[in-house]
């Protein structure tokens, strides 16, 4: 990286723009920047660093801080421009703060964001080529051609004396917080704190392991321990907890052996359980014999007491029968007469049958007598059924009257239809006529719309070559304008500096000369007695020539002098302005010609609005393409619908006449059908409607005469089944006949006494309850309590076998879950040694690790080593081969850790010792020394940027003149790599030793920066 221009405006002490030559700077390789104490010096390096990163150091960035300058104008902006090349390349870099500017439109101010450009200068065409205005991607180009942080950068390029001085002085920590900025060594530590992470996740796993193996043994011990196999019914069994109960292992989890414990643990208690459980099943035979002689004592007394009980319920039953007997005779004989009268059942129900028939036909006739016409109502059966007959043939000459009327509506639906496609074909050709008569007139104006928009973009690209060079011209005439006026200012003010350089020429050459022609009294004011003469050699000073009036003081003559000499740099800066201004002025003059602002203005607006409209216009090319396309596709769309429209109305011509004269044949058929009626349909309905009432009367006359027949047959067989039956009349039959319900009562009466006879009997017939009845009372209560205390210590003896083997089968459960537990946490465990061994070791807290030093540090520790040994090259030529530096990884005392450590050897002594035992000079040289060494392994780490300029900040007060002339040397001598160094110092010493010098000075109204060279006029 070589710096070449440093443009500075409003920022900190700089009131106005001040401008650094670095290319002058740098050609002498060494060059010194001084000047009073807060004049500037270190803004000028500030100004480098925010040109490059967008902020100033980080010890000088404090909050609240502005960088604009208190003493610049109102309107003039603050802003840094930096010309440098890197990377191989020539780059500009112009950055504005955010900053407060005046208001345009009222009154106060308002905040201007910052702003940022990057341009390049192209060698080829000698001209700047713009890169970005975005803050992000400068910084990211910037950043990555440099290859440095902001903290390095100001490291390694602005080296503070004063920061090396406490890293020599400092201790580990310290130092590793420096170096982990300088050479990004994160990714260390996030090594470490990875590894970290993982032995935590490894410590979690497996804590995580042996709290399940923890749960499973308090498990185990409740499974053990809460249940008991002893019950208040059985004293046979001894409690679980005499045999299994035992408790849990002293080791915790984490600790060696827990897992085994655990396991051995579980085996003790398991044995027990399966011990318990064989004397439980033991218990519970015992209990089953019991409970099995218990329940056939019991089953004995139920059955005599059932015996008994059931003798003694039949005696009671043969009571209750006797006393129904004579309800039941009376039962029997009415169900023997029901069975002969179902002899005269049928009889009866053929009669009942045959005059509900007659009253029904008889009912008919009368009602079919209305319907006829009154000449037919005393018709007999014959006479209607022959009308009838005659009105049917006529209705079925009929069907091909309706077939005809069906036609006929046929056609007259689609004579409609074709009316109505008429209508919609009519239409279709007028609007085709109507769109078609257009079309010559449509197509034109597109077309016309097609050659102006193509018309249109010529203009535009014409238009467009003709803007470009009326907006430079007018830019152009504005800088003239502008730089007329100034070109006037500046030959004012160089006709004035001219006068000023002249009258102070001639007023030094006046005291000047008074001066010389008063030299023999200067010359005699210095002659001491005694003492020979500078001039004759002559010890005695008879007649010293005295100083007339109007005599010149040698200090008076420099002063002049110095007047002089400053008045002829003013006047060659103001000739330099006035010829750059006109030099402008004749360029902006010939770019713009003679026209005016204003007419150049009136000539680019025009030009830019035609160029509008003609862009404007030429954008509608490709819609009037597509408008023609749709037009011409609409076009033949409606000449192929009028073709066809014309084609649909010549057919359906041919078709309607055809369908007129089939519709009028069968008009003429239809009349004659219907006769009176409006119609076939309603013609067939009058015949349809006389024929059924005629078909009505004649089955209603049948059907009396057949019905009276019937009913007198009927009373004939009643009466003959009557007396068969036994009977005196049929109305006696009728009387004796049940119904259905009533027949089924009294069977069930009968079947059920029957029954219940023969059950009585049958049981007292039975020699076991008759027997039984012989026995005492049966005693079933004290059956039963033996019995259920034999089933309560049953159901205990069962409960606690069920416990154990439960216990029995949940502990062998347990067991291989705890073992596939241990199983399972074996190789978390290993993972967690290796990867715990593994941060211990990196975070420096492993006995493994005899220095304790951590991952980081042991890489920083690395770093150090070569900066100390870059550093000791040019350490020795400062000290004349005294002292080396080296690094040191010994401990610093107690269980501090070590990695960090650097010591001075001394050559004198032979012995090492620490840098804080270095005087104020020997501190001095050897933080140059580290800070050099540390800019040249921080420049190999980001990559081998080159860094072609050095700035060296403060600290050469506490040299004496040959360590400093040794020191001079050193930095001298880094011009052999073709770098430069600039010296910031207000050391007097150092303008007589460095000639090449840039002086920051400062006043009232802010400071500002001279350039040159020691002893130039």
């Amino acid at each position: 990286m070589r710096l070449h221009r440093l443009t500075i405006t409003a920022f900190g002490p700089f009131a106005a723009t001040e401008e650094v030559d670095f290319d002058a700077l740098c050609a002498a390789g060494l060059f010194l920047l001084h000047g009073p104490t807060g004049a500037g010096k270190t803004s000028v390096l500030d100004a480098v660093c925010y040109a490059l990163y967008g902020a100033v150091p980080g010890a000088r960035q404090s909050p609240g801080a502005t960088l604009r300058s208190d003493h610049a104008p109102v309107g003039t902006p603050t802003e840094i421009g930096l010309d440098l090349t890197v990377g191989g390349r020539r780059l500009e870099i112009v950055r504005r703060p955010a900053q407060l500017r005046p208001k345009k439109r009222t009154k106060g101010f308002t905040t201007e964001k910052a702003q940022t450009w990057l341009r390049e200068y192209d060698a080829e065409s000698g001209t700047w080529r713009a890169l970005s205005r975005s803050h992000q991607e400068i910084g990211e180009e910037i950043g990555q051609l440099l290859g440095m942080s902001r903290d390095q950068f100001c490291q390694v390029v602005l080296l503070p004396q004063g920061d090396f001085a406490r890293f020599l002085r400092a201790d580990a920590e310290a130092r590793g917080k420096l170096l982990g900025k300088l050479f990004d060594t994160r990714r260390f530590a996030a090594v470490e704190e990875r590894l970290a992470e993982l032995r935590r996740a490894a410590e979690h796993r497996v804590r995580a392991g042996d709290d399940r193996l923890l749960a499973v043994a308090q498990r185990l011990a409740q499974e053990a321990g809460d249940r008991t196999a002893s019950s208040p019914g059985n004293r046979t069994a001894p409690p679980l907890d005499n045999l299994t109960s035992s408790p849990l292992p002293e080791l915790r989890p984490g600790e060696a052996g827990f897992a085994g414990a655990v396991l051995e643990w579980a085996a003790v208690i398991r044995t027990g359980a399966h011990e318990w459980s064989d004397i439980t099943e033991s218990a519970l035979t015992a209990a089953e014999s019991r409970a099995s002689a218990a329940r056939q004592a019991l089953d004995a007394e139920r059955e005599l007491a059932a015996l008994q009980q059931r003798f003694a319920e039949t005696r009671r039953r043969a009571e209750a029968l006797e006393e129904q007997r004579s309800e039941h005779e009376r039962a029997r004989a009415g169900l023997e007469r029901f069975h002969k009268a179902e002899l005269v059942a049928p009889a009866l129900s053929l009669r009942a049958e045959a005059e509900q028939a007659h009253r029904s036909a008889t009912t008919e006739y009368a009602r079919t007598r209305t319907l006829l016409p009154t000449g037919l109502t005393d018709a007999g059966a014959e006479q209607l059924a022959a009308l009838e007959g005659n009105l049917r043939q006529e209705l079925g000459a009929l069907d091909a009257a309706r077939r005809a009327e069906h036609r006929d509506a046929e056609i007259t639906a689609e004579r409609a239809d074709l009316d109505r496609q008429a209508r919609a074909d009519d239409e279709v050709l007028q609007e085709a006529a109507d769109w078609l008569a257009g079309w010559e007139s449509r197509r034109g104006a597109l077309q016309d719309r097609i050659e102006a928009a193509q018309e249109a973009a010529t203009r535009a690209e014409q238009l467009a070559g003709q803007l470009d060079p009326a907006r430079r011209r007018l830019d152009a005439a504005r800088s003239r304008d502008s730089l007329e006026a100034a070109a006037s200012e500046a030959g004012r003010h160089l006709n004035s500096a001219r006068e000023h350089a002249n009258t102070a020429h001639e007023h030094w050459l006046d005291l000047r000369g008074r001066r010389l022609a008063g030299m023999a009294a200067e010359l005699a004011a210095r002659l001491v007695d005694g003492e020979p003469c500078a001039v004759c050699g002559s010890a005695a000073h008879p007649g010293p020539a005295l100083a007339t009036d109007g005599h010149v003081d040698p200090a008076v003559e420099d002063a002049a002098l110095e007047a002089y000499r400053n008045a002829v740099e003013a006047r060659g800066r103001a000739e330099r302005e006035h010829a750059a201004i006109r030099e402008r002025h004749a360029a902006a003059r010939a770019a713009a010609g003679e026209s005016s602002v204003a007419e150049l203005a009136a000539l680019t607006e025009r030009l830019d609005r035609e160029h509008a409209e003609a862009r404007r216009v030429a954008a509608g090319t490709h819609a009037a393409r597509e408008a023609l396309g749709r037009a011409e596709r609409e076009y033949e769309g409606r000449l192929t619908a009028q073709r066809e429209a014309e084609r649909r109305v010549a057919a359906r011509t041919s078709r309607r006449d055809a369908l007129e004269r089939e519709q009028s044949a069968l008009q003429v058929e239809l009349s004659r059908a219907r006769g009176g009626a409006s119609s076939v349909a309603e013609r067939a309905t009058q015949l349809a409607d006389r024929a059924g009432r005629l078909a009505e009367a004649a089955e209603a006359v049948r059907a009396v005469d057949t019905t009276a027949l019937r009913l007198k047959e009927a009373d004939g067989r009643l009466a003959s089944a009557a007396f068969r039956a036994g009977f005196d009349t049929p109305e006696a039959a009728a009387d004796a006949l049940l119904t259905d319900t009533g027949r089924r009562v009294l069977q069930h009466r009968l079947d059920d006494w029957r029954a219940e006879a023969a059950a009585v009997a049958d049981r007292l017939a039975e020699p076991q309850a008759r027997a039984a009845a012989d026995h005492p009372p049966a005693r079933t209560e004290d059956a039963e309590a033996a019995h259920d205390a034999a089933e309560r210590a049953l159901r205990d003896a069962s409960s606690a076998a069920t416990t154990a083997r439960s216990r029995r089968t949940e502990l062998a459960r347990l067991s291989r879950l705890a073992e596939a537990e241990v199983r399972g946490l074996g190789p978390v465990r290993e993972e967690h040694d290796r990867v715990a061994r593994l941060a211990a070791l990196t975070a420096g807290t492993s006995t493994d690790n005899e220095r304790r030093m951590r991952l980081e540090s042991y890489v920083l520790a690395a770093r150090l080593e070569q900066v100390a040994a870059a550093a000791t090259v040019r350490l020795q030529r400062m000290s004349s081969g005294r002292y080396a530096l080296v690094h040191s990884d010994a401990r610093t005392g107690g269980q501090r850790r070590s990695g960090l450590g650097l010591q001075v050897i001394d050559a004198w002594t032979g012995s090492a010792r620490d840098t804080s035992t270095l005087s104020g000079g020997e501190t001095f040289f050897a933080s140059l020394a580290l800070a050099l060494g540390l800019a040249d392994v921080v420049t190999d780490e980001a990559g081998g940027v080159r860094l072609d300029t050095l700035f060296i900040d403060e600290g050469f007060g506490s040299l004496d003149d040959q360590t400093l002339d040794e020191v001079l040397d050193v930095l001298d001598s880094l011009r052999e790599r073709d770098r430069s160094v600039g010296i910031v110092s207000h050391v007097a010493d150092l303008r007589r030793r460095i000639p090449t010098q840039l002086e920051i000075v400062k006043d009232r109204h802010g400071s500002a920066i001279r350039q040159g060279t020691q002893g130039s006029p």
